[in-house]
């Protein structure tokens, strides 16, 4: 390894792993984005999830929620009961480049905002097995992008923040590791990851 690169770091939902609540819910809005939108957007869906991620019960989160949306409960309880159903899949050419890096000798670290309920599902998945070490949000009860995650890592790495790459397809997560003096990728595609790596020297 040439670069001065010495350590990857993944984040999990959108870079890993297609994970969009709109793989759940079309089958209760057929055929239409929109009113999946509308109602993700009526019910605050992605502040009320990242309250699980940072450590709360999907049991609490969805009483609470269904409380001030009792016309909306079906839909909150189906993503409780159903979660699986949010993941399409591996995003088969980012895993793919993490094998690569595995076997060219990188460390390995995942940083994800991810509930602990739910990681009991993807921790079957075979990539998970070439961490090194994963922070997960639902387990350290901190959540992206408060600096603290970051520097948790970093403690329980051998590396320094200029020594890692870290990749994540949520903007305001980038700009938080790059203010805290890591490299980060703004994950758009497997092959735009593949072509940012080689600009770095990784590969």
């Amino acid at each position: 390894m040439t670069s001065t690169i010495k350590a990857i770091v993944f984040d999990f939902g959108g870079v890993l792993l297609d994970w969009n609540p709109h793989n759940l819910y079309q089958s209760y809005f057929p055929n239409q984005p929109q009113a999946i939108d509308e109602f993700l957007e009526e019910i605050d869906f992605y502040a009320w999830n990242a309250k699980q991620d940072q450590g709360r019960s999907f049991a609490e989160g969805v009483a609470e929620l269904s409380a001030k949306f009792p016309h909306r409960a079906e839909l909150i309880q189906a993503y409780a009961d159903k979660w699986e159903k949010s993941i399409a899949g591996e995003i088969a050419g980012t895993v793919k480049i993490l094998y690569e890096l595995k076997a060219m000798g990188y460390p390995l670290y995942g940083l994800s905002n991810w509930s602990l309920e739910t990681y009991a599902v993807i921790k079957d998945y075979p990539f998970i097995k070439e961490f090194d070490e994963v922070i997960l949000s639902g387990k350290v009860g901190l959540i992206k992008p408060d600096p603290a995650i970051y520097h948790l890592l970093l403690s329980k790495i051998a590396y320094s923040a200029d020594e890692c790459i870290f990749i994540d397809d949520s903007l305001v997560n980038v700009e938080a590791a790059r203010d805290l003096g890591m490299r980060a990728i703004h994950f758009k595609s497997p092959e735009e990851l593949e072509r940012t790596l080689k600009e770095h020297e990784v590969f």
